[in-house]
């Protein structure tokens, strides 16, 4: 079955503290935007990128798809106004059927496995989610103050959201909500549910200088 990525290169450097885009700043003398992209072409030969950034950016997501790969299987597409809408614009861009990856772009260190695993689970149930336990206590928020929440019942949510073309499509054409903040909650509010899959502790956002220098060290390692 054809695959796609739709990969959300949408973020600011504010947190890093850096005018430049998390997604350009440099790995290993490399962008964390090459390790993502390398991630997906190599999970699969037949793989689709479409490659969603800010338009002020498109000029240097094209530096980097020229420097390291074949273009003929990646294209560039113009981000909106907020995440559900970059991805809304990079659907815009599958005119087949197929299985489709949406993945945080700084998310840079993604394996090749849980790529696969999510494609074999959304093959079978029309939708995989990656998810990690989480190692700290956790407290709920209520109206009278907080009160625990049991570990074991929550899942920390990673990407790539992985749905069949013909359940993600429909759903995006639903109206925005602001509780939209990533595919499976947008595909709930369509109506379904989704299936759930073993994520991977190393699959974490760059958001912060911190997170950096550990993928600089991960990538070290290997």
């Amino acid at each position: 079955m054809k695959k796609f990525a739709v990969i959300v290169a949408g973020g600011t450097g504010s947190r890093m503290n850096n005018i430049l885009p998390k997604q350009f700043l440099l790995l290993q003398g490399k962008p964390v935007l090459y390790y993502t992209i390398n991630s997906f072409l190599k999970a699969y030969d037949d793989m689709h990128i479409i490659l969603v950034l800010p338009e002020e950016h498109v000029a240097a997501g094209q530096e980097i798809i020229d420097a390291f790969f074949d273009y003929d299987r990646i294209e560039i597409t113009i981000g909106g106004r907020t995440r559900f809408h970059s991805v809304q614009n990079g659907l815009q861009c599958i005119r087949e059927e197929g299985i489709v990856f949406v993945h945080d772009a700084v998310r840079c260190l993604v394996g090749v496995a849980l790529i696969h695993r999510c494609y074999n689970a959304a093959i079978e149930n029309g939708s995989a989610i990656p998810v990690i336990d989480s190692k700290d206590s956790l407290r709920l928020l209520t109206p009278d103050g907080n009160e625990a929440l049991e570990r074991n019942a929550v899942k920390l949510v990673q990407t790539p959201q992985t749905f069949h073309s013909k359940i993600l499509l429909p759903a995006y054409q639903i109206d925005y909500k602001d509780k939209f903040t990533d595919e499976a909650t947008v595909v709930e509010a369509f109506g379904l549910k989704v299936q759930l899959v073993t994520g991977e502790e190393n699959n974490f956002k760059i958001t912060r200088p911190v997170d950096l220098a550990v993928a600089e060290q991960l990538l070290s390692a290997h």
